[in-house]
């Protein structure tokens, strides 16, 4: 059922920003009379399709993208046949340049503003809950694995991230954070001031969802809600509201370090001390197998949460959408210079993992407007045979006054044909090897 629930966000995920992407191919060539063969969401064989006017919409069974076939145009069909007749006014070869190059455009458009449009929508209608720097500042962090590898301990209080203020505790490992060159967090530990570098290459660190928690995390303080009926709790008489500050003389400043505490000592018998009314008390305790003592408990922080007006989320909501595209232009240079792993790259399973297996609507739509900020950028690359190449040729010869042969961009979008599988395969062949790795 979780396989299900993946496989079936990313379905319709990707069927929402194909339909949209091709769309806007579709209505700016229709809007400048051009004459639009097919329009399908998935690739051939086809499953079930239509025709309405002049077009055939269809749905293929290759769920993996999509395509508009334009009379008179050399695309991923390869369909020259009609090319070497005389250009007809309703083809895309018979049409001003400008107008071909908008309707190339039209699918990225299409996209940038799907994606603005969700992370503005979300943005309004969720707001933002977050642990402040202040927050931070007062409680400390708790290090994981791979904070610890770059020197964080248990306790510190970040100040800064690379010479400036932060407003959240997410804000300390986004992506321009990870990616930035000489990176550095500026640390309070005990009251002395230290400096951790984000080591080069640090992002490749973080190549799953589970290794994002763990980083670091926002040290909580805590205090004991209830005691479960029958438990190692309930028969030592622990009651609501106390706090437990050790274990075998182990302080346990945060919920975390009680955790790692009774983990250690799995069905051995602790010293636990703990407050109740500002009184300090110890039980001895017997730790369940599964490293708990049975007891529920309250936080003694909570996030803050901020709501947006409209216009707020316009703004903000917009940033939020051409970050995705900053961070992914980013890490995309870095890769041809080593410094982030190609192991990064994923295909159709990655994405699918990345949803998840429960089925949150939230969730959902801000992976798909990430997405859909995704798409446009890889398909504004000037690779032929996306939507980029296609400019890059439009522009030329917007530039110079002539076209390129139509021999040369049938031979262009082969080459690019050939390179979009290969890097297919390799996306799939990472998602395969980090299925059988756990990486």
């Amino acid at each position: 059922m979780d396989t299900l629930i993946m496989v079936g966000q990313l379905l319709l995920g990707l069927s929402i920003l194909v339909g949209l992407h091709e769309g806007g191919h579709m209505l700016a060539a229709k809007m400048f009379g051009m004459r639009v063969e097919k329009f399908s969401i998935g690739f051939p064989p086809k499953i079930i399709g239509f025709k309405y006017g002049e077009t055939e919409y269809s749905l293929g069974a290759i769920p993996l993208g999509g395509f508009v076939k334009i009379s008179g145009m050399v695309d991923e069909s390869m369909d020259t046949e009609q090319l070497s007749s005389e250009p007809q006014p309703w083809e895309f070869r018979a049409k001003p340049a400008w107008q071909r190059l908008i309707v190339m455009l039209g699918g990225i458009i299409v996209n940038v503003i799907t994606g603005i449009i969700i992370f503005v929508a979300l943005t309004y209608d969720r707001g933002e809950t977050f642990y402040s720097r202040d927050q931070v500042i007062e409680h400390g962090i708790v290090a994981y694995d791979i904070g610890k590898q770059i020197g964080f301990q248990d306790g510190d209080k970040v100040m800064d991230v690379n010479g400036h203020s932060y407003e959240s505790l997410s804000d300390l490992s986004t992506g321009s954070v990870l990616l930035s060159e000489n990176g550095y967090y500026t640390v309070d530990r005990d009251g002395k001031t230290i400096q951790i570098d984000i080591p080069r290459g640090f992002i490749n660190s973080f190549s799953s969802q589970e290794s994002m928690s763990n980083f670091i995390d926002i040290g909580v303080p805590f205090t004991v809600r209830e005691a479960v009926a029958g438990s190692p709790a309930a028969e030592v008489g622990l009651q609501e509201g106390d706090k437990i500050v050790a274990v075998n003389g182990e302080k346990t400043r945060y919920f975390t370090d009680l955790q790692r505490q009774l983990a250690a000592h799995s069905e051995n018998e602790v010293a636990l001390t703990y407050l109740r009314n500002g009184k300090e008390m110890q039980s001895n305790i017997k730790v369940q197998k599964d490293g708990t003592i049975g007891i529920a408990v309250d936080p003694m922080i909570q996030p803050v949460r901020k709501k947006y007006t409209l216009n707020q989320s316009i703004g903000i909501g917009t940033e939020k959408a051409f970050s995705v595209v900053i961070v992914n232009a980013k890490a995309l240079g870095k890769m041809f210079t080593g410094e982030v792993s190609t192991k990064n790259v994923s295909g159709p399973i990655g994405m699918a993992k990345i949803y998840g297996s429960s089925w949150d609507w939230v969730k959902f739509w801000s992976i798909t407007g990430l997405i859909s900020m995704i798409l446009a950028f890889m398909n504004l690359l000037p690779i032929p045979a996306l939507d980029g190449g296609h400019v890059v040729f439009l522009l030329y010869e917007m530039i110079s006054g002539r076209s390129p042969s139509e021999k040369f961009l049938e031979n262009a979008q082969k080459v690019g044909m050939v390179l979009l599988l290969a890097l297919m395969v390799f996306a799939i062949g990472n998602d395969i090897i980090k299925l059988f790795t756990g990486s």
